[in-house]
This record gives C-alpha cells, sequence and structure tokens, in this order.
C-alpha cells in the first residue's frame, strides 16, 4: 500500500501544467502506480473544466474566425515519430518494469554510471537538462548525510529503502525541501528509484563533505 503522495497543491500545479518538466514526470510516473492520486487527478481537472467553462469565453467572434482562417490555411503537421517504450531496464542481472510515463522516454534514459555507496544512477534526458535520474541502490547501500540546496522528489519504483523518517517501498513519493537532512540506505532489499533535484545535494558529515564541490556530477 503507497504511504506517501503528492501534496495536493502539487496535484494541482501538475494537473495545470505549471511544473517543469522534470518533475512532472515523476509526479507523472507516481500517478501511474497510484490508483488515489490518478482519481484526485481525475477530479482536479474536471473541477478547473466547469471553473473554465463558468468564467464565460474570452474569444470574441472575429477572434474565433481569424483563429479558423490561420488553422484552414496552414500546412497539415508532420506525422510524429513515437519513440519507442521502455518496458524494463536492468541492471546487476535483474529487470525492473517501467511505469508508461516513464517508459515512453525510453530513449532519453542515458547510460548507468557508479557512484559512492553502491549506488548506480542513469540521467533521463528532459528539456536538455540531466535533473532526473534513476537511481539504483543495491542491498546495504546507502547515501551519506545530506541536506538539499533546492527541492528534491523521489520516487521508489522497486523495492524500499529507509532514512530516519520513515520507510519507503513501491509507489511512494517523498518531497523534500533545504530544511531536511536525511541519509537514505537499504537493508535486505535493494531499490529502484527515480529522482528529481532542482540543485546538488550537500553533504552534512564525515569525509563526504569532500565531495561538496563533485555533488553536481553525481546526484545531478
Amino acid at each position: 500500500m503507497i504511504k506517501f503522495h503528492p501534496t495536493e497543491e502539487l496535484l494541482v500545479k501538475y494537473t495545470q501544467g505549471e511544473l517543469d518538466a522534470s518533475l512532472c514526470l515523476v509526479i507523472g510516473t507516481h500517478i501511474d502506480m497510484c490508483p488515489v492520486c490518478a482519481n484526485s487527478v481525475k477530479d482536479i481537472e474536471e473541477q478547473v473544466a466547469k471553473t473554465a467553462l463558468n468564467s464565460g469565453s474570452r474569444f470574441t467572434d472575429t477572434n474565433i474566425d481569424n483563429m479558423l482562417e490561420q488553422i484552414l490555411s496552414s500546412n497539415a503537421p508532420q506525422p510524429l515519430l513515437r519513440e519507442p517504450t521502455l518496458k524494463e531496464v536492468t541492471l546487476e542481472g535483474k529487470q525492473f518494469k517501467v511505469p508508461p510515463s516513464l517508459g515512453r522516454l525510453g530513449s532519453r534514459l542515458g547510460p548507468w554510471s557508479k557512484v559512492p555507496g553502491s549506488v548506480w544512477r542513469a540521467p533521463v534526458n528532459i528539456e536538455g537538462e540531466h535533473n532526473v535520474n534513476l537511481i539504483y541502490m543495491a542491498a546495504g547501500a546507502s547515501v551519506p548525510e545530506h541536506t538539499h540546496r533546492g527541492s528534491e522528489a523521489t520516487l521508489v519504483l522497486n523495492g524500499s529503502f529507509a532514512d530516519e523518517f520513515d520507510r519507503y517501498d513501491d509507489g511512494d513519493f517523498i518531497f523534500l525541501g533545504d530544511s531536511h537532512r536525511h541519509s537514505p540506505q537499504t537493508a535486505q532489499e535493494d531499490c529502484l528509484t527515480l529522482a528529481w533535484l532542482d540543485a546538488p545535494l550537500q553533504f552534512t558529515s564525515g569525509v563526504a563533505r569532500l565531495l561538496n564541490p563533485f555533488s553536481s556530477l553525481f546526484f545531478r
């Protein structure tokens, strides 16, 4: 059972297209996995549509005539080429199913690279920036204690991990701001997550602090 979800505010902004594409990918993938949030988004869409209809039209007859003329005189659009759908990813000899929202961007998944703490990452190229990644943590892995220079959203795709606050399982969505400090780790089970950052991590303990100048290379 999924315990952690995006806030209503995030779901409203997602529905209205007010979030950047990378964060929308993480929330959309959670919605693929979560019937509760899927129903919430449906309700929000219906409410937004009703509000738009009740507000009256912003277009005059002249506006509409001009729009129709432009549409009829324009060239036919080029057919869109569908990207190949990614149904699963394979790492360390294991296969993980990929939800549809993420799978549709399979061709944008970059190569896997190992980072400190028995952790692997693969960037997903959205809008030319690699600030959303697939993160794989092997069993018994950990990320050094850190805070965030900005915000971080993490979605558990498969497996589980824990930090100082709770344990997170398949479908759980965790949104943290710059006031949070934690150290994610796995136990006997490995974990695959989809993670979004709008700024690099800031390591806060031990020798890991020496990595701060390079954290954007590992976790962004």
